[in-house]
């Protein structure tokens, strides 16, 4: 299968950083590209920091979030990207969604592209990673395909835990999707990726050796198609 990168191309992010995680090579080799982060909301001032803000320095969500917007505007623009930042507040800040809450705003966003690609994440591990992926995927069902294609990859700091990326498509299986491997040419910009990462500074002094190895390994993607058959 041919992924056709020199249209519109959406990259969505669960968080502030998922893209440059995941897709920091596709977004420097595209150019241009759009990034829609899901949980990109501000929590009010009076929202004191949750345990993983505290961890990375902060006292209060808001300036949490108000930094990560920061990082992740010096981050896309080092890659080419923009940013496109929705109001969801991330898990940790206590307020759930469903998945078609996630997809009515998505779609107002993804309804003014009528070509290109859209990259969507798999949906590993993290809970605000599996409901942006079953947003996508009710999205998918709806947006016309062709002429906008979707693309899924695999969520970094994530893909490497034992059998989660095997539960992913063997769920997509049972649903009647075909998952294929795509080989986007990307690999070369793994510098530009590397140098934007560093923009990424409250997420990575949380991360061990494992998690920043994987940064910088080769990024997957997938196809994922209707079959005629599901399975059980």
């Amino acid at each position: 299968m041919v992924t056709d990168l020199s249209g519109t191309v959406t990259v969505i992010s669960p968080h502030l950083d998922d893209a440059v995680f995941s897709c920091g090579t596709l977004l420097a080799a595209v150019h241009a590209a759009r990034v829609v982060t899901v949980f990109a909301g501000v929590p009010p001032a009076d929202m004191a920091a949750p345990e993983g803000d505290r961890a990375a320095g902060f006292a209060t969500a808001e300036q949490a979030m108000l930094a990560r917007r920061r990082e992740d505007n010096h981050a896309l623009t080092m890659l080419g990207a923009h940013p496109v930042w929705l109001d969801f507040w991330g898990s940790q800040y206590g307020r759930p969604y469903t998945p078609r809450e996630i997809a009515a705003g998505l779609q107002r966003v993804l309804s003014t592209q009528t070509e290109g690609v859209v990259v969507a994440p798999l949906g590993l591990f993290h809970a605000d990673h599996v409901l942006v992926h079953d947003a996508c995927r009710l999205l998918m069902q709806t947006t016309p395909t062709p002429p906008v294609q979707w693309v899924y990859y695999e969520d970094a700091i994530y893909r490497r835990m034992t059998g989660l990326l095997q539960q992913r498509l063997a769920e997509c299986l049972r649903a009647g999707l075909c998952a294929t491997p795509l080989n986007l040419p990307v690999g070369q910009y793994l510098a530009q990726k590397s140098y934007a990462l560093s923009a990424c500074q409250s997420q990575l002094q949380l991360f061990g050796e494992d998690k920043l190895c994987d940064l910088c390994a080769p990024e997957r993607y997938w196809s994922l198609t209707f079959a005629d058959t599901k399975y059980p």
